[in-house]
């Protein structure tokens, strides 16, 4: 380890956060940008997409247990009586 270099896990954290951004970024975001970003600039951005992402699979997992709910409810059938009697064909 260098002085002053980063040790291998900061490293480490710094490139999957890059590439976090890059990636969930959907285009807007060069890795080359992103790696120049001001420090506190790129955990912001990061926080903001990670904040995104959270509501979003909130948003979808609702939306599943509410689907999951109405496909549990039984179907009832309407109250209806003809006062009609058909034939069927024998």
């Amino acid at each position: 380890m260098a002085f002053f270099g980063l040790n291998s896990d900061y490293r480490s954290a710094v490139f999957s956060q890059i590439h976090q951004i890059v990636f969930h970024g959907n285009g807007g975001y060069t890795w080359s940008d992103v790696y120049h970003m001001p420090i506190w600039l790129r955990k912001f951005t990061f926080q903001e997409i990670r904040d995104f992402y959270d509501k979003k699979n909130e948003a979808e997992e609702k939306a599943m247990k509410k689907a999951k709910g109405m496909q549990k409810a039984k179907i009832h059938k309407p109250d209806i009586n003809p006062s009609y009697k058909t034939k069927t064909s024998k």
